[in-house]
C-alpha cells in the first residue's frame, strides 16, 4: 500500500510539473525581469575590469513583442565607473523559428540608451566625466527551469559584451 501511495504521489507531482509548463507565449501583458552580472568588458572606458551589474524589465505589448527599461553599472577599482539606463524593445523568435520547447525563449532587440562614464585617476590627478545617448542592441536566450524562474544569457552593447543571470516571468 505504501508503494502504491508513493507511486501515486510521484505520478501526480510529475503530471503537475509537466502541465505547469504551458507554451511559453509572449503576449500582451507578459512580464520579464532579468538581473545579472556582466562578463568581459569594455564599459566605455576602454579596458576590462570591475564587475558589471545589470537588469532589464520588459512587458508584452503585442504578440512576441516586449518593451521596457534597462540599466547597468560597472566600477573600475578606483579609476572610475560606467553606467547606462534607457528603454528597449525585443522581438521573441520562438513562434517564427518553430521552437516547441516551452522552457526556451529566444529574443533580440534595440534600445535607446543614455551612457555615462566618469574617470578619477588619482595617480596623475585626472578627473573627467562624459555622457551621451546612443543606440543599444541585444541578442539573448532564457531557459526556464521553473514556470516563473529561469536563467538568461544576453550579448550586446552596454557594460559588458555578455550578461548572465536570473530571469523571472510574471
Amino acid at each position: 500500500m505504501k508503494k502504491f501511495f508513493a507511486s501515486l504521489v510521484i505520478a501526480s507531482l510529475l503530471l503537475t510539473c509537466t502541465q505547469s509548463f504551458a507554451q511559453l507565449d509572449v503576449d500582451k501583458g507578459s512580464k520579464f525581469l532579468n538581473a545579472g552580472i556582466g562578463l568581459g568588458g569594455w564599459g566605455g572606458i576602454g579596458y576590462a575590469g570591475g564587475l558589471g551589474l545589470g537588469a532589464s524589465f520588459e512587458v508584452g505589448v503585442a504578440k512576441n513583442i516586449t518593451v521596457g527599461a534597462v540599466g547597468a553599472f560597472r566600477s573600475y577599482s578606483g579609476f572610475g565607473s560606467y553606467y547606462s539606463i534607457g528603454g528597449r524593445g525585443s522581438y521573441h523568435f520562438n513562434e517564427i523559428l518553430s521552437i516547441s520547447d516551452d522552457k526556451v525563449d529566444l529574443y533580440a532587440g534595440l534600445g535607446l540608451i543614455y551612457s555615462g562614464w566618469s574617470w578619477n585617476d588619482t595617480y596623475v590627478g585626472f578627473r573627467n566625466s562624459y555622457g551621451g545617448i546612443g543606440l543599444g542592441g541585444h541578442v539573448g536566450a532564457r531557459y526556464f527551469f521553473k514556470p516563473a524562474l529561469g536563467a538568461f544569457a544576453e550579448a550586446g552593447f552596454g557594460v559588458a559584451p555578455l550578461q548572465l543571470g536570473l530571469s523571472f516571468k510574471f
